[in-house]
């Protein structure tokens, strides 16, 4: 993969590719930012251009060492990623297994380690002393999207790359040229951090169908809460929607937020743009103060999903909160 098949991340690109063309590779990297920002994209590219016998700062995409990178099966390049819930120590060990053999070629050995944060403490002090003292020339490339949660002696120990969620008006013009649905594109566009992650999002049938709920319910509840509660209950709780309510509350968010676009006139911001004569009805039934204790309402229900609050009482409290 070459680093110009990623869409946006300038930054990381051009860190990496200056480090290419100095020859000066670090032995270990945090490439930090949003979950499908296009971290593991990246991480393949880079690694590629190391192994590229053609070019000096990017994958030419033709050499023999290209093309393992692109098949899957280059010796000297290991991904690993959690197991269940989290990255266990035997996963580290059998890294440096791997590790304790020189590369057949002058190649430094790269290891890519998806989601690092969700390391085990044990599994961090492993990696941690792998960092100091690989036994072979190696370049390490830990992504994450929560670096807070790592170890202070990992992160002081790798250079960052740093991430950032693409911007929504890009990944929809991409994404529309692909045949996806312009209502459907725009809202997961704000969902999600990157074109991979709102492509997967769109590729779920039931995406269409939890953004259906969310317009139904916020219609019911604003007028008739408890059409909504029923509403919810057999939308919601008699399907497999229920699996998606941390989604749910978020939409609700963006929802709460176009009644705001509509007040102060800035339609062209408007995220359910399909229904923008809806909204232009229903936004004026309410106060700006009133929105915006909405959106605080939402962001409150996911946080306690978060916390595994009954998820049935959290939509209740959402709904009742929006009808009173």
């Amino acid at each position: 993969m070459s680093f110009r098949e990623i869409l946006g991340q300038d930054t990381a690109k051009q860190m990496l590719q200056g480090g290419l063309r100095k020859n000066a590779i670090s032995h270990a990297y945090i490439f930090s930012g949003p979950s499908g920002s296009g971290q593991r994209q990246m991480a393949t590219a880079f690694a590629q251009s190391i192994f590229c016998t053609q070019n000096a700062d990017d994958a030419c995409g033709e050499c023999l060492e290209c093309r393992k990178v692109k098949h899957g099966n280059h010796p000297d390049l290991h991904y690993v990623e959690p197991e269940g819930a989290s990255l266990k120590i035997d996963q580290i060990r059998d890294l440096q297994k791997i590790f304790a053999y020189r590369s057949e070629k002058n190649n430094p050995k790269i290891y890519i380690i998806d989601q690092a944060d969700k390391m085990t403490v044990q599994a961090a002090n492993s990696m941690l002393k792998f960092l100091e003292e690989p036994p072979v020339p190696a370049v390490g490339i830990l992504i994450t999207s929560n670096k807070g949660a790592m170890l202070p002696t990992i992160l002081s120990r790798t250079q960052e790359i740093p991430f950032k969620a693409l911007n929504p008006e890009l990944v929809q013009e991409m994404l529309q040229k692909e045949g996806y649905a312009p209502a459907l594109v725009r809202t997961a566009s704000f969902l999600s951090a990157g074109l991979d992650s709102c492509k997967n999002l769109l590729d779920q049938n039931w995406f269409a169908e939890i953004r259906n709920v969310v317009l139904q319910l916020g219609k019911e509840s604003l007028s008739r809460g408890d059409i909504a509660l029923i509403s919810a209950q057999q939308k919601l709780f008699k399907t497999g929607l229920s699996e998606h309510l941390e989604l749910m509350f978020e939409l609700f968010h963006l929802w709460f937020k176009d009644m705001l676009y509509v007040i102060y006139g800035k339609q062209e911001n408007v995220i359910f743009i399909d229904q923008l004569n809806t909204l232009s009805t229903i936004a004026m039934t309410r106060t700006t103060e009133q929105w915006v204790s909405y959106m605080d309402l939402a962001a409150e229900c996911r946080k306690k999903l978060r916390y595994n609050v009954n998820g049935q009482l959290c939509v209740e409290q959402l709904l009742i909160g929006l009808a009173s």
